[in-house]
Order: C-alpha cells, then sequence, then structure tokens
C-alpha cells in the first residue's frame, strides 16, 4: 500500500507539505481501514475511529473491488487536541482516498475513472448533509 499524504497546516500558512509513505496492513489500520481479501476482491471497510464529529459506531462496508479495479473514499472530520473540557482545541481534516485491486501505474490513479464511489463528507458544524456545490461524483 502506498499513501500520498498532503498537510496544509495553519501553523504553517496552510503551505502544503507532502509525503509519500508505504505501508501494509499495519499502515491501513491507522488510517482506520480494514483491508481484506475475499474471492479475489479487495474489501475496504472504514473502523470506528478518534472523530469527534462525526462519530461511526462500527465498522462500515465502503466497497468491494475487482481485480483491476478503483475506489475513491471522501470523508471530512473534526478531531479535538484533547479530551479534556479545558482544551476546546479542534482540526479538521478531509480525506480523498483512491484505492486500487491490484498493481497500478504511475498515472493509474489519474487516467482511469474509479468504478466505486463512496461520499461521506459532512457539515463539520452539525447537520446531516454537506451543502451540494452543484459538481458532479
Amino acid at each position: 500500500m502506498v499513501i500520498h499524504d498532503v498537510l496544509a497546516d495553519e501553523a504553517t500558512r496552510y503551505v502544503p507539505h507532502d509525503g509519500v509513505v508505504s505501508g501494509g496492513l499495519d499502515r491501513a489500520r491507522e488510517l482506520d481501514l480494514s483491508l481484506s481479501v475475499e474471492s479475489g476482491r479487495l474489501v475496504v471497510d472504514r473502523l470506528p475511529g478518534w472523530a469527534a464529529y462525526p462519530r461511526q459506531g462500527g465498522p462500515a462496508r465502503l466497497f468491494a473491488l475487482q481485480p483491476g479495479e478503483i475506489g475513491r473514499y471522501r470523508a471530512n472530520f473534526r478531531f479535538t487536541v484533547s479530551t479534556c473540557a479545558c482544551n476546546p482545541s479542534w482540526y479538521y481534516e478531509d480525506w480523498l482516498m483512491l484505492i486500487a485491486n491490484g498493481e497500478m501505474k504511475r498515472d493509474g490513479f489519474v487516467l482511469h475513472e474509479p468504478e466505486h464511489h463512496v461520499d461521506h463528507r459532512v457539515h463539520l458544524y452539525g447537520g446531516s448533509r454537506r451543502p451540494s456545490r452543484g459538481h458532479g461524483k
């Protein structure tokens, strides 16, 4: 598994910093994902994580990818810096994950449209849905 991690932090005036990290199932667990193989399909489940909002009660199936297929997962979260009420600080994460079942060429995610799309983005100050911006998928 290869991850392209991009961070834009207020502390660095939102100058993006990025890096490529490789890892296996342990790295997937750090991202609150469960990857398993069932009958040749790559099954991707989202595990409950540390997000303050939205909270997730249990595992949620994102998709099951046939060999050669790509899945796109989008989500956003609010995380608290501490569980102590004395520190109400929080930070925001916006995720875009592209996951493939099989080897990908260097430009594979750019040249191919994913077969599966899951969008779990929400309005981070409450409410059930993120406002529509008139975009497609």
